[in-house]
This record gives structure tokens, sequence and C-alpha cells, in this order.
């Protein structure tokens, strides 16, 4: 895709060579529809072939960074197939072309931050989040396994007994706990975050260009040595859409109150 065909990203070329990336549906917090999550899905290889872009800022419009997954685009999945494989196709292509995109990648978290909102934020190679921002992976609470990038990256940063817990409650996390427990790399007062991030971007795109791409290389193999468990948890997942847990954590997050999954009725 080129950068004009794009429909819910903004993008603004700075100097020297950055490049912003809004993501730009404010009216819903920046939850991802179709469109959307296909656009998160290609812009990393848009980015990728760019010369002009030495370093890439992400954040979002308005007061979320993302709400995550449009429901919407959910319930429409829900026990048809064809969709299913389709949205597992760009899960996993989300995930491997933000760690192949050779150029640095910033999240400025300026909210809530969830779902694939959440696999931008975290798989950025810095992210800076602010003190106010709510991160959760909220797919058992939706009644799908955690996939996405939980798998791959959720133990790495914050081990196994922090991301089991989060993971499998589905509990929020402010800025600064993400900050506490290592899941972000930095957390500033909410004024603070674009700042920050355009100040780490000037001193990136200015630094040793390639030596800092070389630098992520090396160290996204520690997240790619992890490439099976994480295509595991994303079947699991979608094998969720073909559940009754997944409409019931989904009519529970429309009604906004805690869901009586038909699976905590049954015996094992």
């Amino acid at each position: 895709m080129q950068y004009h065909e794009f429909q819910h990203i903004l993008f603004e070329k700075r100097e020297p060579h950055i490049l912003w990336l809004t993501l730009n549906r404010p009216e819903v917090l920046n939850a991802a529809n179709a469109r959307l999550h296909t656009e998160l899905v290609e812009v990393w290889q848009t980015i990728d072939r760019d010369p002009g872009v030495h370093v890439a800022v992400v954040t979002g419009a308005g007061r979320a960074f993302s709400a995550g997954g449009d429901l919407q685009m959910v319930e429409d999945a829900y026990r048809n197939y064809d969709e299913v494989l389709r949205i597992l196709d760009e899960a996993r292509d989300l995930v491997y072309n933000m760690l192949h995109c050779r150029k640095p990648i910033i999240s400025a978290i300026n909210g809530a931050a969830v779902g694939a909102g959440l696999v931008v934020a975290l798989l950025a190679d810095i992210s800076i989040a602010a003190e106010s921002a709510r991160l959760a992976d909220g797919h058992v609470r939706m009644g799908v396994a955690a996939g996405d990038h939980a798998a791959i990256i959720w133990p790495l940063l914050v081990g196994m007994a922090k991301a089991k817990y989060y993971l499998m409650t589905s509990d929020f996390l402010s800025g600064k706990e993400a900050e506490r427990l290592g899941l972000v790399s930095l957390c500033v007062p909410d004024a603070e975050v674009l700042a920050r991030a355009e100040a780490i971007a000037q001193e990136l795109a200015t630094g040793p260009r390639h030596a800092i791409c070389f630098t992520k290389r090396a160290l996204n193999q520690w997240l790619l040595q992890a490439a099976p468990i994480f295509d595991h948890s994303l079947a699991l997942e979608m094998l969720g859409f073909f559940g009754e847990d997944m409409m019931a954590g989904v009519n529970g997050l429309r009604a906004r109150k805690r869901p009586l999954y038909p699976s905590s009725n049954r015996e094992a």
C-alpha cells in the first residue's frame, strides 16, 4: 500500500527522516475495524520500503492509543471459518511485519491500549506510556485465548508469573505499573508523552542508522525464537471464535458487565 491509500492512519513526515503515524478513529477510541486492522498489518512494510524514513513514531488521535479490535468485526467472525482464517493471517502478519521492519519503531501510548492496539504499543522497539495510560490484554475477557502478541513477548518482558496473571485475568495496568514491571520502556507525565517520543526519535534518526537497525535485528531474535509458541497461541485464539464463550464475552463488553461464560457452568 502507498501512504495515500490508508484511510484510518494519518502520516506526517518530520525532519530528519522521522515519520509520525496517528491512528485516526478517535470517535471510537481508535478501535480497529476490519479496514484499520488491515492497515496496521500493511503499514510496516510500506515504511520499510520508504528510503526517506529512518524512524517511525506511532500514537493515537484523541484520548486513546487504541481500544483494540472493533466488536462488530469480532462478532462478524463468530463461527465464520473464512473470516477467522483472514483474521488469523492478519494477526500473524501484524506481529511478524513489525518484527521484520528494519526501521526503529517508537510507540507514544497516550491513553488506553488494548487488543490490536496493545500489539502495536508493545511490539514497538521503544514504548513510552503516559502515566494515565491503561494497558490490558483483553482476550480472555472476550472468551478466547491470549493470542496476538501475548505469548511471544509478555513472558520475556515481565516474567512468566506476571504474564500469566495479567493474561489470564485481563487486568489493566497503569502506565506507571507497566514501567515498573518492565512492560514498557518509559513512563512519563501525560503532557510529555509526545515530546519524549519526538526527542528519542530525533536521537535515533541522527544516530548511526545501520548500527541501530542491526541492533534491533539482533535483539528481535529473542522474540523470533518464540515464533512456534506464538503460532500455537494464535491457533488456540482462533479456535475460540467457534465457542459460545466468545459471544458471551462480546455481549458482556457491550453491556460493560462481567459475562456469564457457558463453559464455567459445565464440568470439565
